[in-house]
């Protein structure tokens, strides 16, 4: 019946095309859109014809008893005997002019009409759609533009192709038969290797088995022997108290040694009954069983195994090992995990995600398994400042492959902080530039520096243009990544506070002063000190590629023990908390410079441009993303 739409929309249905097998819309006229497949119906009715061969067509027209039908008039559609069809298709009418064959109950029009208008034959080929058509498709219909050409054209062309197509199997016939013969000994072949696998399987299961009834079987005589052991001890101790009951074991002998009258011969008993007494009495004052109840030493930890039980499947060496790309895998907000399959055949359907935490202060840490149908998957579960491991493996039906490569990530050293870049805030917009997202900027060396630079003396150099961020950070520890273009000559990144942002935009020198000096890009002690001392935000520089840890008592003084290579993601981390600020290689979550700072107002995320630099915001992950990145 196929899939109908809404009543708010024309009806419409899908038919399964049993020729190409492609789902084929059949519009609001549904199947009497389509052409019948005439062909078709003349060779079922040759095999109909062949099948029923006993079976006799009556006349249509005789008199009870009907006799057997000769022949069937296609115009009339019936069925006649030799003595009807003389009466109904007299010599010298029109009727005898009429097509007729042998007796038949399948009777086909004897012109193909248009479906789409019913009142015309097809006339027509139309070599887009691959179709007959009519004289009203090709004039205003929906072949209007279309190449068409003759049916005897078409007819003739298609014909030829046909032949040739007939031809070309018929010559191969001896190659198709060695086919069926290799196909029959494949057939036998997996029959054969199926029951091997269907033993070897059970056999495995079996030693498996055995290793349980092993390990059942020692695991009830241990605890049949401790049960013993302790059944003896406790028969004992009630024996033994049992003994402390009136005229019992050593109540009744010390009540008869009371009767003793000679003092000598009580002196040399009482003695050790005494001791003996004393002990009982100790025992009576702290009672403890001789052995404990439970058996809570002998309970069977089996989670493990239980686990490694559930991963248990057949493995494949024709199904791909997937590869997870540690290009494209990244940990920011979230964790974006993707990965690959070396070779396109025997793809797996599925894949299992498999993580860790990597926990040196426990031992064991619960692995976590995500079941995924794309070749990435999102995870949000996963703490701050920490390492895992991640590992993937495909299943096609009940085959899995081996488990990939184990890839460690480090997630950020705290939350993700989200901002954009402030385009009011002192943005200066004829040297900066911003995206309509403001989440890149770009620094533009425009008419103004060049027209300035006619004053400019030798040893000047320009300011820098500052830009924030638009969101401040008032308490707490957090973490922010970001881009810079490789070809970037100077780029300045960092935090400024509340308290100093006017000072910062208001504090600019002219580009035109002979004298200012304020940062040449190079690395003299000079520069960093004055830095240090007056600068009212905690910044470092970047640029040409490289990253310079500012100087510091407790640095080294050789300059080339100062510039490290810039990362491909830089991260920076505030904790205005401990009024620390942290710099980060983000691919790597690894720490490159730490400095105190002082929090006292609201922190806004910093950033300086000079010359031809770019700065870009790292993307946050989302699921929006990850359909993307499936896409690519």
């Amino acid at each position: 019946s196929g899939r109908k739409r809404n009543s708010l929309t024309p009806r419409s249905s899908l038919f399964h095309c049993p020729g190409c097998q492609r789902d084929i819309d059949l519009g609001e006229r549904g199947i009497n859109g389509l052409f019948r497949n005439f062909t078709l119906e003349t060779i079922v009715e040759r095999y109909r014809q062949a099948a029923r061969a006993a079976i006799a067509i009556m006349c249509n027209f005789c008199k009870p008893p009907p006799q057997e039908s000769t022949k069937s008039c296609m115009d009339c559609n019936a069925s006649y005997c030799n003595e009807c069809f003389k009466i109904h298709h007299p010599w010298g009418t029109v009727k005898a002019q009429h097509e007729y064959g042998g007796p038949t109950t399948n009777f086909r029009p004897k012109i193909l009409m248009c479906p789409e208008h019913e009142m015309e034959r097809v006339n027509m080929y139309c070599e887009i759609c691959r179709r007959p058509v009519c004289h009203l498709c090709k004039l205003g219909g929906c072949h209007a533009n279309h190449r068409v050409t003759t049916m005897s054209t078409a007819y003739k062309t298609l014909k030829e192709k046909l032949s040739k197509d007939i031809d070309y199997l018929i010559s191969k016939d001896s190659q198709v038969k060695a086919h069926i013969t290799q196909l029959d000994q494949l057939q036998r072949e997996t029959e054969c290797n199926s029951t091997r696998a269907k033993e070897e399987a059970s056999q495995s299961f079996e030693k498996l088995f055995q290793v349980l009834e092993e390990k059942r079987s020692a695991a009830l005589r241990a605890i049949e022997t401790s049960k013993n052991l302790r059944l003896e001890k406790l028969q004992a101790q009630a024996e033994e108290y049992q003994g402390l009951l009136e005229n019992n074991g050593l109540v009744g002998y010390a009540q008869e040694v009371l009767k003793e009258t000679d003092p000598s011969c009580f002196v040399q008993t009482a003695k050790q009954l005494h001791v003996r007494i004393q002990k009982a009495t100790e025992s009576l004052k702290s009672f403890r069983p001789a052995a404990e109840t439970t058996f809570e030493d002998f309970v069977v930890d089996t989670a493990k195994q239980e686990e490694i039980l559930g991963d248990l499947s057949f493995f494949s060496n024709g199904l791909e090992i997937p590869e997870i790309n540690e290009e494209q895998s990244r940990i920011y907000n979230k964790a974006l995990i993707s990965w690959e399959c070396p070779g396109k055949a025997d793809s797996a359907d599925t894949y299992v995600l498999e993580y860790q935490k990597l926990n040196r202060e426990e031992e064991s840490v619960m692995r976590k398994e995500i079941k995924v149908c794309s070749r990435s998957k999102i995870i949000s579960d996963l703490d701050d400042d920490s390492s895992y491991v991640f590992r993937v493996k495909g299943y096609r039906g009940s085959i899995c492959s081996r488990w990939s490569r184990e890839v460690v990530l480090r997630t950020p050293p705290a939350p993700v902080f989200n901002f954009l870049f402030d385009d009011k805030c002192g943005y200066n917009s004829e040297h900066l530039l911003l995206n309509p997202e403001r989440t890149s900027v770009e620094s533009m060396a425009g008419f103004p520096l060049l027209l300035g630079s006619e004053r400019m003396q030798v040893g000047c150099f320009t300011t820098l243009d500052y830009i924030i961020g638009d969101t401040g950070i008032a308490k707490g520890k957090h973490f922010w990544a970001f881009r810079v273009e490789a070809y970037s000559y100077l780029v300045k990144v960092g935090v400024v506070s509340s308290n100093k942002i006017q000072k910062l935009f208001h504090n600019t020198h002219d580009v035109t002063s002979p004298r200012y000096e304020q940062d040449s890009g190079h690395d003299s002690g000079s520069e960093d000190a004055f830095f240090d001392s007056s600068q009212p935000f905690t910044l470092v520089t970047v640029g040409m590629k490289k990253f310079f840890i500012p100087t510091i008592p407790a640095a080294p003084k050789d300059p080339a023990s100062r510039i490290l290579p810039l990362p491909t993601c830089l991260g920076i981390c505030l904790d205005c908390d401990n009024g620390k600020l942290g710099f980060y290689d983000a691919g790597r979550m690894r720490c490159l410079y730490e400095c105190e700072v002082d929090c006292s107002g609201i922190m806004y995320p910093a950033f300086a441009l000079m010359g031809g630099a770019a700065v870009h915001l790292e993307e946050a992950i989302t699921a929006k993303y990850s359909e993307y990145h499936d896409d690519i």
